[in-house]
């Protein structure tokens, strides 16, 4: 193995990224040195390379950013027991401390502390990666590496889907980017009786549609609360899975969700949103939950069992294929809308 490898960094604490060599990391006790075969760019790893306010504020370069990915096991620190060389993993990229109030009642998901590899930490956005062992998902050999790759984001959309019942449940997903499009796919496996696509992009709702929804809308020319209604028999949909973070998604969301009905909110706002409590939940009844992450581990379980039933195509949702070394082109991709999902390999 060389003692260096190439990466993609976050150097200087402004708008860009680099192609460096950096050393190879070596596993200490208690982690796993993991190979990565390929690893998925996300919308977070766009304002990392943006320098937004957020990335401002969040990340202290130098950084190797990257936290969706799969590799191959290629070395073990001491006291490692549960994978050993040559095996197939990914990892839960949030890192819990362990002590917190969350972290001691089952909420690792939540931790007060929590750390994020490829965000405060460095990640896969390279030829090798560091990996606590308590983070490690050795992987079915049933699972394409390119969609082992995707698991973070999949986790996001299977802990929404499944925040409630979902079998039989009119849906509406607001915002069809990856994890939107993914949680059409989970919520169609898990037996939802018809979901609503909502979304602005014109190739996003073509995707959408071949992620199996059944209606798909555009909020900027149809008329999304009237076409709801008359498909619904006037009372709502059942679930609102909110993705966005928009907030006029946000409240077209509200508006379709019927009196007594769940809304599972994961899309980020950048600004604070105005919303009718009393219109819209109080006197509602809606049941209001925030979804964060993914559950350590159930929903790790839950999206293996999902894929093995071969329910879930996520094939339509990667729509690039690059080289590591293409990083900065795949950020333009991203930029103007062109794709959704692009997963790159290391040379």
């Amino acid at each position: 193995m060389s003692a260096t490898m190439p990466a993609v960094v976050k150097a200087h604490a402004a708008p860009g990224i680099e192609m460096r060599d950096v050393p190879v990391p070596i596993a200490g006790p208690g982690e796993v040195l993991v190979r990565v075969d390929a690893a998925s760019v996300c919308g977070t790893d766009l304002h990392i390379y943006n320098w937004d306010p957020w990335a401002q504020g969040r990340i202290h370069p130098p950084l190797v950013p990257g936290h969706e990915f799969c590799g191959t096991v290629a070395a073990i620190g001491r006291g490692v027991t549960t994978v050993k060389e040559g095996d197939a993993v990914s990892a839960e990229m949030h890192v819990a401390c362990g002590k917190c109030l969350q972290c001691r009642t089952g909420q690792q998901h939540i931790c007060q502390h929590v750390r994020i590899l490829g965000v405060d930490a460095d990640g896969a956005f390279a030829s090798y990666c560091i990996i606590p062992e308590t983070n490690i998902w050795k992987l079915s050999p049933t699972i394409p590496r390119e969609i082992a790759s995707l698991l973070d984001p999949l986790g996001n959309a299977v802990h929404t889907v499944l925040a409630g019942p979902i079998a039989a449940q009119t849906v509406a997903i607001t915002g069809c980017g990856a994890i939107g499009l993914f949680s059409i796919a989970v919520a169609k496996a898990c037996g939802a009786a018809k979901v609503f696509a909502i979304e602005v992009n014109a190739h996003r709702r073509a995707v959408a549609k071949e992620m199996g929804a059944d209606v798909v809308l555009d909020p900027a020319t149809d008329k999304v609360e009237e076409q709801i209604m008359d498909m619904t028999g006037g009372t709502g949909v059942d679930v609102l899975l909110e993705i966005s973070g928009h907030p006029a998604a946000i409240r077209q969301g509200f508006a379709v969700l019927r009196t007594g009905g769940r809304a599972s909110l994961l899309g980020i706002p950048s600004r604070p949103v105005e919303l009718d409590l009393a219109r819209d939940i109080i006197f509602k009844g809606a049941i209001v939950q925030g979804i964060n992450g993914r559950k350590m581990f159930e929903t790790w379980f839950q999206m293996e069992a999902l894929l093995a039933t071969g329910k879930l195509n996520l094939n339509p949702v990667i729509t690039h294929r690059m080289k590591l070394s293409e990083f900065s082109q795949a950020m333009g991709y991203l930029q103007s809308g062109d794709a959704i999902k692009v997963v790159l390999k290391p040379e």
